[in-house]
């Protein structure tokens, strides 16, 4: 099974940064079982809402023509327990990208508060070494990331509508 740990971006600039949110329900089945009657996010789940939200914004730098994997993690810290009725933020910056892999910094966020950060390594495989590997040619961009994809597309066409600069201008 997987399971996307973002709900929608709410900011993608392209080759740069984004910001995904994620709203958190007592219906989540993980609040059950992971500390029972104390309904608190793992830090391993956060780590993977990072991951999905830096990992969409590596793969559409590429086009999508690379699986983006989640290779190393050489640096998390956490500052409180995340719980359920809250939404968790995303925000990942674009440090690095060449074409054996990228790095991000991503803060995770509640209510503009600082409750977690971290670095992510991914590594590039094309869909050869991938169907290697693996036995699939895309086992990263598909399912619900690859709803989520369309709606990084979506995000970015919106930004880039003539309206919308127009509006923008207006406002500075």
């Amino acid at each position: 099974m997987r399971w996307a740990w973002i709900d929608r971006f709410v900011d993608f600039k392209s080759g740069q940064s984004a910001k995904a949110v994620k709203s958190l329900s007592m219906a989540e089945d993980y609040f059950a079982d992971h500390i029972p009657g104390y309904p608190a996010m793992p830090a391993t789940l956060m780590i993977e809402g990072l991951a999905q939200t830096g990992g969409l914004l590596v793969g559409e730098a590429d086009d999508f023509r690379d699986n983006v994997v989640l290779a190393k993690v050489p640096v998390a810290r956490f500052y409180r327990e995340v719980l359920a009725g809250e939404q968790v933020t995303y925000d990942v910056e674009l440090e690095s990208i060449r074409p054996e892999g990228a790095s991000i910094k991503g803060r995770i966020l509640v209510d503009g508060e600082l409750v977690g950060e971290a670095e992510i390594f991914f590594a590039k495989l094309t869909a050869a070494r991938t169907q290697e590997v693996f036995g699939q040619a895309n086992f990263v961009f598909g399912g619900e990331l690859q709803r989520m994809m369309n709606l990084v597309k979506a995000i970015i066409k919106q930004q880039q509508s003539p309206l919308r600069q127009v509006q923008s201008a207006k406002k500075q």
